[in-house]
């Protein structure tokens, strides 16, 4: 797809709530400058740009340099991928200020380093009164906090998750959403509209029983009901590709192909199973 495409296909979409994007992490070899091409070239919307490789927290110039680029090739900042570990990192403010250089709307943080299973209720309370002080902070500069839904962490399940977030009865915290690989489908569309009132971005990507990567053109009966379930809502949300199989470019573009034919689609004729 040609630049010229890209922009068509972005203008066609502009009535839509949801808009789609690629996580910087899904090539962390490749620079920022040709990551945006990438973005840009498969027509996508968004980018969320993570804290390891591509926007280390504390380099502010470049920060505000990658926020330049993607705006430069109409594209978003969809929020800040940071891998700050509330109760064990002690550098957030750094994060912060990184992510409101680089212009994003939200950061995405982690709930510890413990699964659920592992964690007491004093690291529990420990973790939430450090989310409410951290969230406090960023509403100051008009940023959201989010939690990653993710093993290893007090948000590694949907009981577990929605206990933190009612605990920190913030209204500046919110939650990832992705598919558990090792659930089926109907469970979890069951765990993302229970997450809907707290409900950010949604991470992108599809495994197979075996829990290899396949294409997302594979998943596309129940991501489409995902992605109907979340339009419903009526809230505008980012969808973001994160990872694609064999990390390949030519994949990235086909699994985009797919993403935006889920979002530009009406309702799933089909029922997930």
């Amino acid at each position: 797809m040609n630049c010229q495409a890209a922009s068509d296909w972005r203008t066609e979409r502009t009535d839509l709530i949801l808009s789609t994007g690629l996580v910087s992490v899904t090539f962390r070899k490749l620079s920022p400058a040709e990551i945006v091409s990438l973005a840009a070239q498969a027509g996508l919307d968004a980018i969320e740009w993570g804290g390891d490789i591509h926007v280390p927290p504390g380099d502010l110039d470049l920060a505000r340099q990658v926020r330049d680029l993607t705006a430069s090739a109409g594209l978003q900042v969809a929020s800040y991928g940071s891998y700050h570990r509330v109760g064990y990192d002690a550098d957030f403010r750094l994060v912060l200020d990184t992510a409101d250089a680089l212009g994003a709307p939200s950061i995405r943080i982690w709930a510890g380093r413990q699964g659920s299973s592992e964690s007491d209720d004093a690291n529990r309370l420990r973790i939430a009164e450090e989310t409410r002080r951290m969230a406090n902070s960023a509403r100051e500069r008009g940023i959201g906090l989010s939690f990653e839904f993710h093993d290893g962490t007090l948000a590694d399940t949907r009981a577990s998750a929605l206990s933190l977030i009612q605990s920190i009865d913030s209204d500046n915290v919110s939650l990832y959403w992705q598919p558990q690989i090792a659930a089926a489908p109907k469970e979890n569309l069951k765990t993302l509209t229970a997450f809907f009132p707290w409900l950010s971005n949604i991470h992108v990507f599809h495994y197979d029983e075996q829990r290899r990567q396949q294409p997302l053109e594979e998943g596309e009966q129940a991501w489409r009901s995902y992605v109907d379930a979340v339009r419903g809502t009526g809230k505008p949300r980012f969808i973001l590709l994160e990872f694609v199989k064999d990390g390949e470019i030519g994949q990235f573009q086909r699994d985009a192909a797919a993403l935006n034919r889920l979002v530009r689609l009406g309702r799933a004729d089909e029922i997930v199973r």
